[in-house]
C-alpha cells in the first residue's frame, strides 16, 4: 500500500492557511498547520513531514529563521521546504534560497503552480532516497562479504531475499516469499531465541556494533547448514532504525572441520558419534566402538620447541592417523568409513563403525600405537612422542553420545596411569572407580570447611645423640564416614584439582602455629624446627613468598625455625623462575631441603645454584641399604655431593636400628622413620618432648 505524502502548512493567516489546507487535502495529501515557527518547529519534531510549505514574512520568528533552523536538522534532500512570499520580493526570495529553501511560490497562492511545484519536489526527494537506500544496501551488502544478501524494511517488515540467499538453502529465486518467517522458520529452535535477540539488541541501539551471529539452518534437502548472520541498521533523522541490511554465509565447512589438521572437529563427531548410536538401536547386531586417544608428550614438545612445533606434530599424528585408519576427512562425512577427528588440543577421537565385534577394535588401537612408535621428524629434529587411548562399544548400550565418549576418555586415562603408550578398554569397573573418585573429591572440597583435615607431627632425629630436633608436618584426613583416608590416596587428588593450594596453606599456618605455641610451652628445649612440604602448585603461586612471610608474621614464628621442603621437579620446571622464588624465601631466613632427592636429576651443576641447606635422601634408597646389593654406594656419593656443598643431610624411612646405625657411619646428621617416631598428633609429641 502506497503512503500518503504529509505536508505542513506554515502561515499566520488564518484564511490563507486554512483555504490552502483544504485544498490540498482534496488533492490527496494529509495536511498539519501551523499558525507560527514555533509550532512548525514542534509538528517536523513530533511528526513524519515530507514537505514544508512556509511563509517568508510572519510575526516573530521569520519564515527564513525557521527555516535555518531546519536545516540545522534536515537537509534539503530529507525535508523539502518551499517558501511563500508576495509578489516583487526578489530580494526575500534569494534569501531563502541562501537559507537552503528548495522552491517558492507567490502570494496570492496560484493553486495550479503550488500543486506542481509540491508534486516536483516529492517526487525529487523520493528518487533520492531510492539512491541513498541503493547505496546503503551495496555498502552494508559488501560490509556483509557479500554472500546472500538480505534487506529488511523494518516500516513495512518485509524483507528481500537475494538470488544466493535462497541458494544457500537450496531454493529458486521465485520459491521463496519476503515475509520474515522465510527466514526465522528455518532457523533451529536452539538458535532462534538468540539471533531474535541479537536482531532487536541492534536496531534498538543496545549493541552499537554491526550485528554478527551464528546459527543452523534447514536446508531444503533436510541436512543442518551454519550459516553466519552479519548486517547493519539504516537510520532516520530520529536516530530509529528504518531499515536493515546484510549477507547470510555457509560456514558449515569451518565449523565442522578442525582448519589445522584437516580433521572432523569434535561437533562433526558427536554428530556422527550420535547417529551411529541412533543405529544401534535399531539393528541389535550393529556394532561401533570409539577411540579416544591422548598424546604423552606433547606438553614437553610445546614447551621446549615452541608452539609451531607443537602443531607440525599434530598434523603429522594426523596423518598417520589417516594413514594407519585408512579414513579422511572427507569419507568421513560422506558415511561408512571411520570418522578421525580432532577434538581439541592434543587429542584426538576415532569412530569405527560396523566393526561386527568389539575385540576389532583393540586390533586398530595395536596398529595406531605401532605406526606412533616411529620418530617424528619436527624441522630436522627426531622426536619420539607416542600415544594412550582408550577404547569404548556400543555394548554397554549408552544412552547418549557423550556418555559413550566418556568412558572412552576415562579409559584412556586408565591407560596413560598404568604406564602410557598403551590402551585400556572400558568396563563397568572404571565407571565405578570414577564416581568414587568424584565423590572424595567433593568430600575433600567440604573436608577443609568442615575442619576433618588435621594435621599430625613426625620427629626428625639426630643420629648420633637420638636426641629430637625438629619436625615433618603431614596432613590427615579423618572422614566422617571412611576414617582416615590414606595421603597417597587423597594429597595427589587435591594435587590434580588445585585443592593442595588451600590446604598447603592451611597446613604451613598450623604448623607454624603449633611449633611457636611448643616453643612458649618448652622454652628451655634446644631449638627445633618445623618443616613443611611444598607442592608444585603451591610453588606456582605468584604471591608464595607474600603467602609465607605474612604466616610467620602472624603466628609470631622465627623464619629460622620454618623449613620448606620441595622436590626436585618443582624447581626444573621453570629453573630460572624458581631460583628468584628460592632466594626471596632464604630472604625471610626459611630453610630450604630438597625432598626425595636422588628420585630425579640430581645434578651437581643445578644444585649449585640453588640455596637448599639440606637434602633428604628418599626412603627408597634407605630402605635398600642393607644387604649384599644394598645402596650404600648410592648413599656415600649423595653424602659426598652434600658434603662439597655445605649441604645437611636427612635420611627417611629408617625402619630399623641397623640402617640407623649404617647411615651414622656414612656421616649422616639426620634421620626419620618409624624406628624413631609415626607420625603423631601433638598431643603425643607434648609428651616426647616433656619426657627430654
Amino acid at each position: 500500500m502506497t503512503r500518503t505524502n504529509r505536508l505542513l502548512v506554515v502561515d499566520d493567516e488564518a484564511l490563507n492557511r486554512d483555504m490552502l489546507s483544504r485544498r490540498l487535502e482534496r488533492s490527496g495529501y494529509r495536511v498539519v498547520a501551523a499558525e507560527n515557527g514555533q509550532q512548525a518547529l514542534e509538528a517536523v519534531r513530533s511528526g513524519d513531514i515530507d514537505l514544508v510549505l512556509l511563509d517568508h514574512m510572519m510575526p516573530g520568528m521569520s519564515g527564513v529563521e525557521v527555516l535555518r533552523l531546519l536545516r540545522a536538522t534536515y537537509s534539503p534532500d530529507q525535508l523539502p521546504v518551499i517558501m511563500v512570499t508576495a509578489l516583487n520580493e526578489s530580494t526575500r526570495t534569494v534569501e531563502a534560497f541562501g537559507a537552503g529553501a528548495n522552491d517558492y511560490g507567490t502570494k496570492p497562492v496560484d493553486y495550479p503552480v503550488a500543486l506542481a511545484r509540491i508534486h516536483s519536489q516529492l517526487a525529487r526527494k523520493q528518487a533520492g532516497t531510492a539512491l541513498r537506500e541503493s547505496q546503503e544496501r551495496y555498502s552494508l551488502a559488501v560490509q556483509g562479504l557479500n554472500d546472500g544478501l538480505w534487506d529488511w524494511d523494518l516500516l513495512k517488515n518485509t524483507i528481500y531475499y537475494s538470488p544466493p540467499w535462497k541458494a544457500l538453502l537450496g531454493y529458486q529465486d521465485g520459491e521463496l516469499g519476503d515475509s520474515p518467517e522465510e527466514w526465522f522458520s528455518r532457523v533451529h529452535a536452539e538458535d532462534r531465541p538468540g539471533l531474535r535477540e541479537a536482531l532487536r539488541a541492534h536496531v534498538d541501539g543496545s549493541s552499537p556494533r554491526p550485528l554478527e551471529f551464528e546459527c543452523r539452518m534447514l536446508h531444503r534437502n533436510g541436512s543442518e547448514r551454519w550459516m553466519l548472520v552479519r548486517g547493519a541498521a539504516a537510520r532516520g533523522p530520529d536516530g530509529k532504525a528504518v531499515r536493515m541490511a546484510g549477507s547470510q554465509s555457509d560456514i558449515t565447512h569451518k565449523k565442522i572441520f578442525d582448519p589445522l589438521t584437516g580433521l572432523p572437529n569434535r561437533l562433526l563427531f558427536s554428530e556422527r558419534l550420535a547417529r551411529a548410536l541412533d543405529l544401534s538401536r535399531s539393528d541389535p547386531e550393529y556394532v561401533f566402538a570409539v577411540l579416544f586417544l591422548d598424546l604423552d608428550r606433547f606438553k614437553l614438545v610445546n614447551d621446549s620447541l615452541g608452539h609451531a612445533a607443537g602443531d607440525q606434530l599434530l598434523v603429522q599424528v594426523a596423518g598417520r592417523l589417516r594413514q594407519c585408519i585408512r579414513g579422511g576427512a572427507s569419507s568421513a562425512v560422506e558415511g561408512g568409513m571411520p570418522v578421525i577427528a580432532r577434538m581439541g588440543g592434543d587429542e584426538f577421537a576415532v569412530l569405527l563403525e560396523d566393526i561386527h565385534e568389539a575385540g576389532n577394535a583393540s586390533r586398530v588401537a595395536e596398529r595406531v600405537l605401532r605406526i606412533m612408535r616411529t620418530p617424528f621428524d619436527l624441522d630436522g629434529k627426531e622426536v619420539f612422542c607416542t600415544l594412550s587411548l582408550g577404547i569404548a562399544s556400543n555394548a554397554l548400550q549408552y544412552a547418549s553420545a557423550a556418555d559413550l565418549l566418556r568412558d572412552a576418555d576415562t579409559a584412556m586415562y586408565r591407560a596413560k596411569a598404568l604406564g602410557k603408550a598403551r590402551y585400556a578398554v572400558f568396563d563397568q569397573a572404571m565407571r565405578a572407580e570414577v564416581v568414587a573418585r568424584l565423590d572424595l573429591e567433593n568430600d575433600l572440597r567440604r573436608a577443609i570447611e568442615n575442619q576433618e583435615l588435621v594435621v599430625h607431627y613426625q620427629p626428625k632425629v639426630q643420629l648420633s645423640t637420638n636426641r629430637v630436633c625438629g619436625f615433618e608436618a603431614l596432613v590427615r584426613w579423618r572422614h566422617p564416614v571412611h576414617g582416615l583416608v590414606p595421603p597417597a590416596k587423597f594429597i595427589p587428588l587435591a594435587e590434580e584439582t588445585g585443592l593442595i593450594i588451600p590446604i598447603g596453606l592451611w597446613v604451613t599456618r598450623e604448623a607454624c602455629l603449633q611449633m611457636r605455641r611448643w616453643q612458649e610451652i618448652y622454652p628451655r628445649h634446644p631449638a627445633l624446627e618445623m618443616s613443611v612440604n611444598l607442592s608444585v602448585r603451591q610453588f606456582r603461586q605468584p604471591d608464595l613468598v607474600e603467602q609465607v612471610s605474612r604466616i610467620l608474621e602472624e603466628t609470631g614464628l622465627p623464619g629460622e625455625c620454618l623449613q620448606l621442603e620441595l622436590t626436585e621437579s618443582v624447581v626444573l620446571d621453570d629453573f630460572e623462575a624458581a631460583v628468584g622464588v628460592l632466594n626471596r624465601l632464604k630472604a625471610l631466613g626459611v630453610g630450604l631441603k630438597m625432598d626425595d632427592f636422588g628420585t630425579g636429576y640430581s645434578c651437581l651443576g643445578y644444585l649449585c645454584r640453588l640455596p637448599f641447606n639440606a637434602l633428604k635422601i628418599d626412603r627408597s634408597f634407605t630402605a635398600g641399604l642393607e644387604g649384599e646389593n644394598g645402596n650404600s654406594e648410592i648413599i656415600k656419593t649423595i653424602m659426598a655431593m652434600a658434603g662439597r656443598l655445605g649441604l645437611e643431610v636427612v635420611a627417611e624411612g629408617v625402619e630399623n636400628r641397623e640402617q640407623a646405625a649404617l647411615l651414622q657411619e656414612m656421616g649422616c646428621q639426620f634421620g626419620q622413620g618409624y624406628y624413631f617416631a609415626r607420625p603423631m598428633e601433638p598431643s603425643a609429641i607434648e609428651k616426647v618432648l616433656a619426657s627430654s
